[in-house]
């Protein structure tokens, strides 16, 4: 059985919550809610939610402060967010999408275009998920791991398989060292016959193709006398 999303409502006007729970009940969400921006970000941090609506007028902390603060943090960065307020003028819907907020409806409203766009913006989350899950990014790099293949500034590079798994295997794991009978393990797995140096010829290719100096590599780095990494801040 699939769980039920939770869904935390941030409004001081308990009608509004009222309102609110109640039809997103209705469409099998769980819904918890916070009456001002303390209570919020202690509930946001405390338990994992799907969603957010968002008063932008709160006493004290406004919802664009705290839209701020969860964009900031690592946790809460792709928590989706909806705007909610009694203002409808568009500079307070700029500010709103510019602060990280996905959507944006003005009170009055439809309680029924409300979970229109709640699950709208879920879908949106997750198929951005799912590609977000196929690709990586790192650099001017894309990295898609269900075509095997491996784009700079757009332009697909040309690597062999086994030099796609050795810069998946580091990528997906930034800022470790491995040495080349770790790196063997994990590229070349059961194939036979294969020498350790075979480790640092790969190495020498991938760079030629993924770097814009291969001398001075700015992804693909050497850790002298230990191994190879991929640079955590690349």
């Amino acid at each position: 059985m699939t769980s039920r999303r939770k869904v935390l409502v941030v409004d001081d006007e308990a009608d509004i919550v009222e309102l609110v729970s109640y039809n997103l009940n209705k469409e099998g969400f769980d819904v918890y809610s916070a009456a001002d921006g303390q209570e919020a970000l202690a509930k946001i941090r405390a338990t994992t939610f799907d969603f957010v609506i968002l008063d932008l007028m709160l006493p004290g902390m406004s919802g664009m402060e705290i839209c701020r603060v969860l964009r900031n943090e690592t946790e809460t960065k792709s928590l989706p967010i909806i705007m909610l307020t009694a203002k409808g003028e568009e500079v307070d819907r700029v500010l709103g999408l510019e602060m990280g907020a996905d959507d944006y409806v003005a009170k009055p409203f439809s309680p029924r275009e409300l979970v229109a766009r709640v699950k709208a913006v879920l879908r949106r989350t997750l198929e951005q998920k799912k590609e977000d899950d196929k690709t990586i990014r790192i650099g001017e790099l894309t990295i898609d791991k269900e075509t095997y293949s491996v784009t700079k500034r757009g332009v697909t590079l040309s690597l062999s398989s086994t030099e796609f798994r050795l810069l998946l295997y580091l990528v997906e794991r930034k800022g470790k060292v491995f040495n080349r009978d770790q790196l063997l393990d994990a590229a070349w797995k059961d194939e036979a016959f294969v020498e350790p140096r075979t480790v640092d010829v790969h190495v020498r290719r991938l760079r030629t193709q993924i770097e814009d100096d291969p001398a001075n590599p700015k992804y693909l780095r050497t850790k002298r006398g230990i191994g190879y990494y991929v640079d955590a801040g690349a």
